[in-house]
């Protein structure tokens, strides 16, 4: 980079809706350390909107175009994920560092491919399981990891999203339903939930789990037609973490009332429990508000533990802050060579992971998760 700041160029900015347009474009405005110089949409008159609303000088509709262009550093990748694969390797081949939201691909052979061409090009890559960056997830990780809870003997689970509990769903919504986009509630709900939940108490090494599609049709709001669902709205897992810990997990969509995420982690020596505090709650561990409770004694009920200030980083909503604080960290591993944002190692680790949930659910038989 010729640039003391990070410029980056965002595919999928658009102007009027989408998590470009709701994280990545505000968390990047409160960062010192990055410059948004690009954007990109697929259309032209979108993407030309998108470059005067945010105030950036170049737009494209042609995502080698913006990867190829001098005052694009890092590439974000924020759209559909049938896409991601071709974007990011448009990337890649430009010599670009490269974000990628979760899912990184739709599949994990495709996973494997893109870790390989980035270690080929020698850049940094990240994928976007920010609920590693919420205050509260790391404020109970370096709890665990100090010892609070003592060892780690279990951990449970529950997260409830509100996606899907009305009848008729919004148009941009429908993609999800389709098990062939790798964007359901496995994917995205069970993917951040499950990482967050390794990042905290360990990974996981061995599981059995169930599967099940409990809303199967939807109606979508523009055309008013009828979609089948082919992805599970329901998963079940039982597994063992590297530690020797059991986890009991339960996760699912079109929670009708208090949507909510609890995990709870017990030790010998105490409990701890991530909790769903406030905004956003229905979305799930990697967008809402969080907070850390733990029990200060043997029978004593949880009570909630004040995030020292340095978790919290800078001012932000709840929608914007992990993703800010994850693009914090992403500068300093980029100018220091550093290494502390989830990437396509992290990524392929937990598609590995849904893998063997599908896997057990289809056999009915445990199965070992590979690193």
């Amino acid at each position: 980079m010729t640039s003391e700041k990070i410029r980056v160029g965002i595919v999928g900015a658009s102007p009027h809706r989408g998590w470009g347009l709701r994280a990545h474009v505000p968390a990047l405005r409160i960062l010192p350390g990055y410059d948004v110089t690009a954007v990109g949409t697929s259309k032209r008159a979108s993407a030309e909107e998108a470059a005067r609303r945010f105030g950036v000088p170049h737009a494209f509709t042609d995502a080698r175009e913006l990867a190829s262009h001098p005052e694009v550093d890092l590439v974000v990748i924020t759209v559909k994920v049938p896409t991601h694969f071709d974007l990011v390797q448009a990337a890649l081949d430009a010599g670009k560092h490269v974000y990628c939201e979760w899912p990184l691909t739709q599949t994990t052979t495709e996973a494997e491919q893109l870790l390989h061409l980035a270690q080929r090009a020698g850049v940094r890559h990240a994928v976007g399981l920010q609920a590693r960056f919420s205050p509260a997830v790391q404020y109970a990780r370096d709890l665990v990891a100090d010892g609070r809870v003592g060892r780690v003997t279990s951990v449970n689970v529950y997260s409830a999203r509100g996606k899907g509990a009305a009848a008729e769903i919004p148009g941009w919504m429908a993609y999800t339903f389709d098990r062939v986009n790798a964007a359901g509630t496995l994917e995205v709900g069970a993917g951040h939930t499950l990482d967050a939940m390794a990042f905290v108490a360990g990974n996981v090494t061995e599981l059995s789990s169930s599967l099940a599609i409990q809303r199967t049709e939807y109606t979508v709001d523009t055309g008013h037609e009828a979609i089948k669902v082919t992805t599970p709205d329901q998963i079940v897992i039982n597994a063992t973490l590297d530690g020797g810990a059991t986890a009991a997990v339960h996760i699912h969509d079109a929670k009708l009332s208090g949507p909510r995420t609890r995990i709870e982690i017990a030790g010998t020596e105490g409990d701890l429990a991530i909790l769903s505090s406030g905004p956003a709650a229905e979305e799930g561990v990697q967008i809402g508000a969080l907070a850390v409770h733990g029990s200060p004694g043997p029978g004593s009920p949880l009570e909630e533990l004040p995030i020292p200030r340095h978790y919290l980083g800078p001012p932000a909503n709840t929608e914007v802050i992990n993703v800010a604080r994850f693009y914090a960290k992403l500068a300093d591993d980029i100018h220091t060579g550093s290494h502390h944002v989830p990437d396509f190692h992290d990524g392929l680790r937990v598609h590995r992971l849904l893998d063997a949930v599908r896997l057990s659910a289809e056999t009915g038989r445990r199965q070992s998760v590979h690193p």
